[in-house]
């Protein structure tokens, strides 16, 4: 039997801490190899060294995974004195050093579930044409089990693109959308691509916590105030009015231009997530959590579950009936006749 394809995992690293540990400990045991590029984009100089590094111990933990948690020499670090020109190029320096079948993007706040990540592999080994895969995001606010939900991400941002094909002639051409043109010039996601959503259909979930932590909030809040390509002068006013104070209820997913609201989250987490919030609690942690008693109150608030309820069908249904009906529908479809999941397919 053919082994599994080798999987290239590409990180981009800024600040990464507490996350970074977990994440490489989380990605090790399904890697060919992990390649992270360390560093800043001149839209991030707020929160960077004079020397385009980050600001926390985001080096030192690299360098300390590399000696003490690599035995098998996965791991290789990418960096530089001086800023990246952006994101683009941070992308493009890691899918060049990449020789395994498939590039697999992955931010340090983004994990999976173990079992996922190895059927994403099986699904790969069964059909070889697949070119690119996307995946449907749940997105974490404050604590482990809060998300929020939003028309942005409903209208298509809560898709990210994040696996490619790769071999010789492969070029990674653009971060913002993430994008892998084959060695014809041909967007691997114009060929046999899985969205997002027939993932969701196999189970199959990106967990991204990138609003789990205030440290988090701050960072990214002053990064995209700044980032020319972001255009939110407001991310501040943002930061104060809606994630520590929840002045602005129905607008707490930080692209605030739509609104979004927050849900309890009942389902369970990759099991690396849980040992880093495990650590986060400890009392000599030197990490910041949210407070969680004005969520609660706003959460049990018999009025605002019926303003998030008719704030969010506004748009669509809710994440969690979309989700189910994406599974009801993946389901339908192993069972149905072919001429049906033909039908299926088309709507």
């Amino acid at each position: 039997m053919s082994q599994l394809p080798r999987i290239t995992f590409g990180i981009i690293a800024l600040n990464g801490e507490p996350f970074l540990r977990y994440a490489l400990r989380a990605l090790y045991p399904h890697a060919h190899e992990i390649i992270v590029v360390e560093g800043a984009a001149p839209g991030a100089r707020q929160v960077a060294t004079p020397e385009g590094h980050s600001l926390d111990d985001t080096l030192q933990t690299l360098r300390n995974f590399k000696a003490e948690e690599d035995p098998d020499d996965k791991l290789i670090i990418v960096t530089r004195d001086g800023f990246w020109t952006e994101k683009d190029e941070m992308s493009q320096a890691y899918a060049e050093r990449a020789t395994g079948d498939y590039l697999w993007q992955v931010d340090v706040d983004e994990f999976y579930q173990p079992a996922d990540i190895e059927a994403v592999r099986a699904l790969l080994k069964s059909d070889p044409s697949i070119s690119a895969l996307s995946f449907d995001t749940i997105t974490f606010w404050g604590a482990p089990n809060y998300c929020v939900d939003s028309w942005y991400l409903r209208r298509g941002d809560g898709q990210f693109h994040r696996l490619f094909k790769w071999g010789a002639g492969y070029r990674y051409v653009s971060h913002r959308p993430p994008t892998v043109l084959d060695e014809r010039g041909r967007d691997l996601r114009s060929l046999h691509w899985l969205s997002g959503e027939k993932m969701a259909a196999r189970g199959v979930n990106l967990y991204h916590y990138s609003l789990l932590l205030p440290k988090q909030v701050r960072e990214k809040c002053a990064y995209y105030r700044e980032a020319e390509w972001a255009k939110r002068r407001d991310a501040l006013t943002w930061m104060e009015e809606a994630y520590f104070s929840l002045w602005r209820p129905y607008h707490l997913h930080n692209v605030d231009d739509f609104p979004g609201c927050l849900y309890h989250y009942r389902g369970s987490h990759p099991p690396q997530v849980e040992q880093m919030w495990r650590d986060i609690n400890e009392p000599d942690s030197d990490y910041e959590i949210r407070a969680s008693a004005d969520i609660e109150a706003l959460l049990k608030s018999r009025r605002y579950q019926v303003g998030r309820y008719i704030v969010m069908a506004a748009n669509g249904p809710s994440l969690r009936l979309r989700q189910a009906r994406i599974r009801l529908k993946g389901w339908l479809a192993r069972l149905l006749p072919r001429w049906l999941k033909d039908a299926l397919k088309r709507t």
